[in-house]
């Protein structure tokens, strides 16, 4: 059955996709919601279409293809490497436009030569929207989390303050609040009664104490273990809570995080660029920095033309399955996102897979294509 609405140049990108040996996969327009819940991150979680079956279980409207690509890959037991490729309906709340529109792209999955397939994936977009863009110029804008999650590990921050800034990778406004609390040397944070009453018993310190008071604490007010966190978890987290609220850098510290956060250069120049600044910052961040590299050498490789592809340090896409490459590609000029992806390693393990799969992506918004074809031929 013909799919209704679909823009003139769709049979042209399918054949795009099959040229480029991926294997055309469809998956169900109702979906668990569960998964979009617990790993799509903030942005995406406040727009989907949410329902529920007659059993009580969450459903949705499938707001996006990862997930559900991932997903049907686990249960079928395709063996990888595996390239699929997708064209379909998706329904999330946006800014500007429907809240059902068209999507399209290919999932890598399984590709162990992390820097081949990350170049494959920019360069794959890059072609197909040259395709339908013929004569226009595209600016990719790329980003790297693992790099930033290295930078932040290096600066000795602790593990709950990782996570936080992690979380914020993309959101310019949210990292620069974080890194603000981080630099307010006066603030004493706030703990909350629960902290300071462990605290004032003396056992942050001495966890399996807490682990024990904890579970004591659980048992005599009938709060069931089965139905939430662990005593440990628990314990763990007020931790982290005294680690969040008491941790401050110094002033050293994080001109370092804002000096790598404001690097916004040429593609061909980061390299260079960012073994001077691990170097001048004494950071050891040797094994992101070689990935890097070689992601760089393998896209010269393929052919993608590096004056359209600029690095931008803070630049992050708003889900937080990413963990690594992360891009997005426009029209010159123009501020409307047409093709984003990125690297996504923990996600299959995350949904189920028994065994580790790395996977990098690349969704097209067809919707958008259409209006960027339209303005083309308008200018002309």
């Amino acid at each position: 059955m013909p799919l209704i609405n679909l823009p003139a140049f769709a049979g042209d990108l399918l054949a795009d996709f099959e040229r480029l040996k991926t294997l055309r996969v469809d998956t169900p327009v109702i979906q668990p919601a569960e998964p979009f819940l617990d790993m799509a991150g903030e942005d995406l979680r406040r727009r989907i279409f949410m329902t529920e079956s007659e059993t009580g279980e969450s459903l949705c409207l499938r707001p996006e293809f990862t997930i559900p690509v991932c997903l049907r890959h686990i249960e079928t037991a395709t063996g990888t490497p595996q390239r699929y490729a997708y064209l379909g309906e998706v329904f999330r709340q946006r800014r500007e436009g429907s809240s059902e529109f068209y999507q399209a792209g290919i999932e890598d999955l399984g590709d162990t030569d992390t820097a081949f397939a990350d170049a494959r994936a920019v360069g794959d977009a890059m072609q197909v929207l040259a395709n339908r863009l013929p004569g226009r110029r595209l600016q990719v804008t790329l980003g790297d989390q693992a790099v930033f999650e290295a930078v932040i590990a290096a600066c000795g921050l602790p593990a709950g303050w990782q996570k936080r800034l992690i979380h914020a990778f993309g959101d310019q406004q949210q990292l620069h609040k974080l890194l603000a609390e981080l630099a307010d040397l006066k603030s004493p944070g706030v703990f909350g009664p629960d902290v300071e009453r462990i605290a004032i018993l003396g056992m942050l310190e001495d966890e399996e104490r807490l682990v024990a008071h904890i579970a004591e604490t659980m048992e005599a007010t009938g709060y069931s273990t089965n139905a939430s966190r662990s005593p440990r978890d628990i314990a763990r987290r007020l931790k982290e809570k005294v680690e969040l609220a008491t941790t401050r850098l110094d002033r050293a510290s994080l001109a370092v995080m804002r000096e790598f956060l404001a690097l916004d250069l040429a593609l061909v120049d980061a390299p260079a660029a960012l073994h001077r600044f691990a170097s001048k910052s004494r950071l050891k961040i040797d094994d992101a920095l070689a990935l890097f590299d070689a992601r760089v050498a393998a896209l010269a490789e393929a052919g993608a033309d590096p004056r359209l592809i600029r690095y931008r340090a803070a630049f992050g896409r708003p889900l937080d399955y990413y963990t690594g490459l992360v891009f997005e590609i426009e029209v010159e000029g123009t501020a409307a996102v047409l093709a984003g992806g990125g690297r996504f390693d923990r996600l299959l393990t995350l949904l189920g897979a028994r065994e580790h799969i790395p996977a990098v992506g690349f969704s097209l918004w067809l919707d958008r294509i259409e209006q960027a074809i339209a303005a083309g031929r308008s200018a002309k």
